[in-house]
């Protein structure tokens, strides 16, 4: 097993290289330059649309339930214990990084969700779309599609199920004395009961379980930040000043270069909101509606809630408290922090929030391996599909952190390469459906 943690972790470390962090970050810059700033421009329309309904076309689920879909996914241990593991292993600067993965990636998650709409198809279990899709039938490249879906079908057991099992347990463990298999029974058994009932329970149940969760959450972390809201400059500070200077070693705190900072910034942004991985764009192409631009904008609100508003959140919880200088665990920082303000119900509350998040992400997820397993192997296979899935949880929760996020990084990487070569050769087309649809509405 050693040699195995290892050779992932020198995998991972090779795949979230500088090429693939300027490849990311570059995509969406360069979509962003090509779409006019459309993220910014955009943005109230996009939260407008969100309620909108389009009865009567094509697709399975409501605008806002493929959003909450999306939004269970990723809204998750990323925005936990990521964003604390991106601050412990590269300091405050990080956060800034994880930023502008948010920014640009707006761009990029809209872009995702045009060609997943425009290039879907009806299958037997529904709608089912993505990048497998659009490589195959808009970049003519089915072999890259096959194994984008052979990619996805792997992340969704490191980044959608061990490592939310594997928080969760740990953080019950040591806010409650509750053993780790115990806490993978229940969420297995839960796991099971929603995602039988295939999108639709997944869309209703998220509809209602993701507003509920993150405006929780959200709450509970303003009010730490109002009690330490001196603090709060000072955090700023720290982000701004550490994103281009290293980080130097005090209390607990190792130490971190700028290398560093962007390295894990960029990964855990990634990991948190998704925007690249192609992984959101497969909830999107189910969304029911007569045009590709309308879901698109409403799937980039999910990077902008996601990572500018939860993340940002968990950060100034972090970097207004002592602990992350003081060698708290990454698994336990978060906690530690909120329990500084707020005393031993702020730990109850991250640990709740975490098992929340997790399920959430779980479901959301589930369905992501679904439509790749159907794409790989045909719509039978989805029912084994959903046992090794709900099997995996429990084998998540009795793992090492360090083993399952390592492989979560390589498994996004994968996703990732071939998912940002469709954007790339497809952008124009993502011009061509956002020109249309915005001089459409300039004339009615």
């Amino acid at each position: 097993m050693p040699a195995l943690e290892s050779l992932i972790a020198t995998l991972s470390g090779w795949v979230w290289g500088p090429p693939m962090l300027a490849l990311l970050v570059g995509t969406g810059l360069y979509l962003t330059v090509l779409l006019r700033g459309l993220q910014f421009r955009a943005l109230p329309l996009a939260f407008k649309l969100i309620f909108q309904k389009d009865h009567g076309h094509a697709g399975d689920i409501s605008h806002f339930a493929a959003l909450m879909t999306a939004l269970a996914a990723t809204v998750g241990i990323g925005n936990i214990v990521g964003v604390a593991t991106a601050i412990t292993l590269g300091g405050p600067g990080a956060v800034f990084w994880m930023w502008m993965t948010g920014l640009v990636g707006m761009a990029t998650k809209y872009s995702e969700a045009v060609l997943a709409v425009k290039y879907r198809e009806k299958g037997e279990h529904g709608m089912r779309g993505g990048p497998m899709y659009y490589l195959a039938k808009g970049a003519h490249l089915p072999k890259l599609g096959w194994l984008f879906a052979l990619f996805t079908a792997l992340a969704t057991f490191g980044i959608g199920n061990m490592t939310q099992a594997n928080s969760t347990a740990k953080i019950f463990e040591a806010t409650f004395a509750v053993a780790p298999w115990v806490t993978g029974v229940v969420l297995m058994t839960l796991t099971a009961l929603v995602i039988l009932g295939g999108i639709r329970s997944i869309g209703r149940f998220t509809s209602v379980l993701v507003p509920f969760m993150i405006v929780g959450y959200a709450g509970s972390a303003l009010t730490v930040l109002v009690l330490n809201a001196a603090e709060i400059p000072g955090a700023f500070g720290l982000i701004f000043g550490h994103a281009f200077a290293p980080a130097a070693a005090g209390g607990g705190f190792a130490g971190a270069g700028v290398a560093a900072a962007m390295r894990f910034g960029i990964a855990r942004g990634v990991f948190s909101n998704e925007s690249g991985l192609g992984s959101a764009p497969i909830a999107a192409a189910a969304a029911r509606t007569h045009d590709p631009v309308k879901q698109a904008l409403v799937s980039m609100t999910q990077t902008f809630i996601d990572t500018l508003l939860v993340c940002t959140m968990t950060a100034l919880v972090i970097l207004t408290a002592d602990a992350w200088t003081q060698g708290a665990p990454a698994g336990q920082l978060t906690a530690a922090s909120f329990a500084e303000s707020l005393g031993s119900s702020g730990e109850m509350l991250v640990a709740l929030a975490t098992s929340v998040f997790a399920f959430s992400t779980l479901i959301g997820w589930n369905y992501y391996g679904e439509k790749a397993i159907e794409y790989l192997f045909g719509p039978r296979a989805i029912r084994v599909y959903r046992i090794v899935f709900i099997a995996t949880v429990m084998v998540g929760a009795m793992m090492e952190l360090e083993f399952v996020w390592n492989f979560s990084d390589l498994m996004n990487g994968m996703m990732a390469l071939p998912n940002l070569i469709a954007l790339l050769i497809l952008s124009k087309v993502v011009k061509q459906e956002t020109d249309r649809y915005f001089k459409a509405r300039e004339t009615n």
